[in-house]
């Protein structure tokens, strides 16, 4: 399992895709920083019982003879001879934070039933399971989606919530030692199965790939509160997900292997508030596997050029996770990034502490505009299936007010839903309105996104299982308007005035307003603890530190700009996929930001240079009401191909071209908030699910017209107004 020093695994051989950045190990600032750590961890509430682990224990025993018991059944019911019957099996595997060990008190189980081939999933899994289920009165809140990407059944056993996916594998018998890592597995299995077994392949290759198991944990373990607390920690609104995050924390272990917890948490943030993003986190190389399944390959996928955080899952077949991730999460995470490295830089300066890093954030603060989106329904059982059919398409509410406003507009979701408890069966969402950084306000501008929210209706209310009690309502209201039962209590806080960038703010330290301190806290950013290099000695640097100090900050700034890029320059492109040879090579020129034109709505894509193929994009009729905005104007300076020729000579692009050298990460250093300013070159990237046409059959038949009228006034809020139309 590991320990918590250091790892003989950790400094035998190298785990990764390239040779650490720094294998030092612990000082005895670390270790007291990592004690701190955990016991806020404990405080927090994050570790289950004792009786409950046992209890959890207990229910995948019960699970497992369930499924065991289920395709004895159906073996018998389908005329298998008696022999075949009793050697008929199903076995359960766990994956996600439980099986990482990162789950907390009431986290829900992910579980997989492996079968085998004559066990179908609709009839089988969907059917007769389901019914032994509902039948069972331990089993309560059962809820079957079998249409998901991942079909799943979701339901709590004794008060236990299980998610439940299926994999009919291609084997008549299902052996007891069944070892699902095996590329095997998957040979004669439809996607969904592929889809399914991958989270426990998944799972299991992260625990083999990190060099610690027990400080990954930890590390891990704080990364989920933090993002859990900074609200971006979701999957399904565009955030990042459990796997996402522990994804993330592997990499970070792989280049640090010998760090305790305190050191991972700080280099987590320093090293992603530098990442040259569109830039892929890879645990392992891309392995093209022999059994042609589709794999993450920007050179042969055009898709997949499209993804703006790729974080590529290490088991065959290689995908990128965060396909959801847009445009403006991307920006509200990188802004949560930044504020983490900073609090991280004045923790090891000893100038703030934990609890400050963990501070939960201040949403309704932090916007002057908010889009309200209501969903209701008439009984508990059908809220559930609206509310989570209505939850997995927010996310493509966010992508077309990007899409109708040319990026100026970006939004900031909420990851969760309030309940007015005076409305039963009756849910509410919220999403954050603010202008894309760098462009210039114009006097008395708004924003009318009236047929963007109707457009993203008619998506919602072509749900299959669309009931006529089911409707959604979304309106726009200001900070002031804010209902008050999303507050805790129900009691709105007095009135704040911190603004929206002081709510990401961090406290400065004593003596911060010193020149001589402004340029020690720039330096000490470089800073990196390698090669002897001791913490202590850093964090202790005082803010009149003299010109030899200084020097001494550059020489180590300066070591460990070169020890970034001897580190990420070996990353080598995976050598079975075709290319015109291994080495990755840069594609990406750091320039001047170009400066917004005036009478565009639009940005120049200036600050960062891509090669054609990235932004010379499809732009199809993506908008099939009338009068939206045509994405065509108001791009300064870039031209859009109105197709692009998907033929074999796109098809040979090098997979260079879109792995940017991590020697580009080293030159990062160099330019603070470089990072950040770089998402705005990638506006133009539109997933392609919204290229598709969005004609749906409209339902003013069904609920009556709601067209909520959403205008608003970035330079004078007195001017903004929220008429509703009739």
């Amino acid at each position: 399992m590991g320990s918590p020093g250091l790892s003989n695994s950790a400094t035998a051989t190298r785990v990764g895709i390239s040779e650490p950045i720094s294998t030092g190990g612990p000082t005895e600032f670390d270790v007291i920083k990592s004690r701190e750590l955990e016991k806020f961890l404990a405080d927090a509430g994050l570790y289950e019982s004792h009786e409950e682990a046992i209890r959890r224990e207990e229910v995948l025993g019960r699970l497992d003879q369930i499924v065991k018991k289920w395709v004895k059944n159906i073996s018998s019911a389908k005329g298998f001879n008696e022999q075949l019957v009793q050697e008929a099996n199903a076995k359960i595997f766990t994956f996600g934070s439980y099986r990482l060990g990162v789950h907390g008190p009431g986290a829900d189980i992910d579980t997989l039933c492996v079968g085998p081939k004559h066990a179908s999933r609709n009839e089988d899994f969907f059917g007769e399971l389901y019914r032994m289920l509902a039948e069972m009165p331990e089993v309560q809140e059962l809820h079957p989606v079998p249409d998901a990407h991942v079909p799943v059944m979701k339901f709590k056993f004794s008060g236990v919530s299980i998610d439940l996916l299926y994999a009919n594998v291609a084997l008549w018998v299902i052996p007891e030692d069944l070892d699902v890592s095996q590329e095997s597995i998957l040979q004669n299995v439809d996607e969904q199965t592929v889809r399914s077994l991958n989270g426990c392949r998944v799972t299991d290759q992260i625990l083999r790939l990190v060099p610690n198991i027990q400080t990954f944990r930890t590390t891990l373990r704080c990364m989920r509160l933090w993002a859990k607390r900074r609200g971006v920690y979701s999957n399904v609104t565009g955030f990042l997900g459990g796997i996402n995050w522990a994804l993330l924390v592997a990499r970070i272990c792989q280049l640090y292997p010998n760090a305790l917890p305190s050191m991972l948490l700080s280099r987590f943030f320093r090293v992603y508030n530098m990442w040259r993003w569109p830039n892929p986190v890879m645990l392992c190389p891309i392995q093209e596997g022999s059994l042609g399944l589709p794999f993450w390959d920007p050179r042969k996928n055009y898709k997949d050029r499209l993804h703006l955080m790729p974080i590529i899952t290490p088991a065959y077949p290689c995908m990128n996770s965060s396909y959801n991730v847009s445009i403006s999460t991307l920006r509200v995470m990188m802004e949560e990034f930044q504020r983490g490295n900073e609090i991280c830089e004045a923790i090891e300066a000893s100038q703030s502490r934990w609890d400050i890093l963990f501070e939960p954030f201040a949403f309704f603060e932090a916007h002057k505009n908010y889009l309200q989106m209501d969903i209701a329904s008439e009984t508990e059982e059908d809220l559930r299936n609206w509310k989570g059919w209505v939850e997995s398409r927010i996310r493509l509410l966010t992508l077309k007010i990007e899409r109708d406003t040319n990026g100026v507009l970006q939004c900031h979701p909420h990851p969760g839903e309030f309940s007015d408890k005076s409305k039963p069966f009756h849910h509410s969402y919220f999403m954050g309105l603010r202008r894309k950084q760098g462009t210039n306000p114009q006097e008395g501008e708004q924003f009318d996104i009236r047929l963007t929210v109707e457009d993203f209706k008619r998506d919602v209310y072509a749900y299959s299982f669309w009931k006529p009690s089911m409707w959604i309502h979304i309106s726009h209201v200001k900070r002031k308007d804010i209902p008050n039962f999303v507050f805790p209590g129900g009691v709105r806080p007095s009135h704040s005035t911190k603004s929206t960038a002081e709510s990401r703010s961090v406290p400065k330290p004593r003596g911060s307003n010193s020149p001589q301190a402004a340029i020690s806290r720039r330096k000490r950013k470089q800073d990196e603890i390698n090669k002897g290099i001791s913490l202590i000695d850093s964090s202790s640097t005082s803010v009149s530190a003299s010109d030899a100090s200084l020097l001494d900050e550059r020489r180590a700034k300066r070591q460990f700009e070169a020890d970034v890029a001897d580190t990420l320059s070996n990353v080598k492109c995976p050598e079975n996929l075709s290319g015109d040879g291994p080495e990755v090579t840069g594609i990406v020129k750091s320039t001047s930001p170009a400066k917004p034109s005036s009478t565009s709505c639009g940005s120049s894509l200036g600050t960062t240079t891509m090669k054609k193929p990235v932004i010379e994009q499809s732009l199809q009729p993506i908008v099939s009401h009338q009068g939206s905005l045509d994405l065509l104007d108001g791009i300064g300076g870039v031209q859009l191909k109105s197709e692009v020729q998907d033929n074999d000579k796109d098809r040979e692009i090098k997979l260079s071209e879109f792995f940017i050298t991590e020697q580009a990460l080293g030159a990062a250093i160099e330019g603070e908030g470089s990072s950040i300013q770089q998402i705005g070159d990638l506006e133009e990237l539109e997933p392609l699910e919204l290229t598709a046409s969005t004609a749906v059959a409209s339902t003013s038949t069904r609920v009556p017209a709601q067209k909520p009228l959403i205008r608003f006034n970035f330079t004078s809020l007195a001017k903004a107004t929220s008429n509703s139309a009739s």
